[in-house]
């Protein structure tokens, strides 16, 4: 939905019929999820619980281990950076930390966006190729439909992991009356996952592992979205190693979640205050952040400590392995040169190479709406 400007795609009110999309650093899945469904293209069937990935029979990879799955030295924050709400069109607003001038991005989380998504604003038929796209519901939902079949809707507490790797192309609207809010992050593909089939991977809200702490003496609770925390695995396997952890915190309650080293990693702050880093006291060592505010975590150390104030918090926390590689990206295209992005926009316009069932499609959304004009 959402990684505007530079990353996201155009999107379009509602008269015209066909448009990319910013729900795209944002999106959405379907209105009876199955508990952990995922879907490989280009068939649009329905891939079997197993750990293979697309038709090559890659081997999936699952999450890696969190060192020993103790923390005992907390990162400190070095950056923090306060969003402001942008509004894209009528109907579309987001609030973007990464991918914005003062941190393009943060190896290899392209995009950091939460949003708001109602009428006339819609996404309709656009492409996507080179990374993948998460999309998790804080309020309302998001309908899609894409040119394998896969259709539905994400609602309230719902996250869907969209590997677009050598290409999708699909469609997404407001699934409701009212404004619709959600988070949505954009992960980079290391270059020899950019062509493998897209998957798809639907989580229902109740399927999504919960956790709970006293840690503190006032409670934690964690749905955890991709990878572990507080004994809880997510059933979510991205291609990109990932954390993402959706942390509530009664007032005075902590979280110290171990995190690899090496991996980059940050924290959004969704509601009340929270404070991060440092050793659990009022030390020098200790950030304090708002709602809407990102907090960035140094390299050094071997996980996050997050603490809620007075009020209590909600906190996304999330990291992932970095690449180091060349990004190029345009658009709804995310690669490694300014060569394979051409390329893809090429691959696109012919429907080959991966669009090759966008030729002749049109989403149910399209449609609806060039009914309606």
């Amino acid at each position: 939905m959402s990684a505007a400007t530079a990353c996201m795609p155009l999107l379009v009110p509602p008269p015209p019929p066909s448009s990319p999309s910013p729900l795209h650093g944002s999106d959405g899945q379907p209105a009876a999820m199955a508990p952990a469904e995922r879907r490989h293209h280009p068939r649009g069937m329905e891939a079997a619980e197993t750990e293979s990935h697309g038709s090559g029979g890659e081997e999936r990879r699952r999450p890696e281990a969190e060192d020993d799955g103790v923390m005992s030295e907390p990162r400190a924050v070095v950056r923090t950076l306060t969003c402001e709400r942008k509004v894209y069109v009528e109907g579309f607003a987001y609030w973007r930390s990464i991918g914005r001038t003062e941190l393009p991005e943060l190896d290899p989380i392209l995009s950091f966006d939460e949003f708001e998504f109602s009428a006339p604003a819609a996404f309709l038929d656009h492409p996507h190729r080179g990374f993948e796209n998460v999309t998790y519901m804080l309020e309302g939902g998001v309908s899609y439909h894409d040119f394998s079949g896969h259709k539905g809707t994400i609602n309230t507490g719902d996250v869907q992991w969209l590997t677009a790797g050598r290409g999708v192309v699909h469609a997404e609207v407001p699934a409701g009356e009212g404004v619709q809010r959600g988070i949505n992050v954009w992960i980079n593909l290391a270059a020899h996952d950019k062509m493998v089939e897209p998957l798809y991977q639907d989580l229902a809200s109740h399927a999504i592992p919960t956790a709970t702490s006293d840690d503190g003496g006032g409670g934690v609770s964690v749905k955890v979205i991709a990878g572990e925390c507080l004994g809880a695995c997510s059933p979510l396997r991205p291609r990109t190693p990932a954390l993402c952890l959706d942390v509530a915190l009664r007032p005075g309650a902590r979280l110290r979640q171990p995190v690899p080293r090496g991996w980059s990693a940050c924290a959004y702050v969704i509601a009340g205050e929270a404070v991060f880093g440092g050793d659990g006291g009022a030390g020098a060592g200790n950030t304090s952040a708002g709602a809407r505010t990102l907090v960035v975590f140094g390299g050094d150390g071997d996980g996050v400590e997050v603490r809620a104030e007075m009020e209590g918090a909600r906190v996304m926390v999330v990291a992932a392995r970095p690449h180091g590689e060349a990004v190029a990206r345009d658009g709804p295209f995310v690669m490694n040169t300014t060569e394979e992005v051409e390329q893809a926009r090429e691959d696109f316009r012919h429907r080959r190479n991966g669009f090759e069932m966008a030729d002749g499609w049109t989403s149910d959304h399209a449609a609806t709406y060039a009914a309606a004009r």
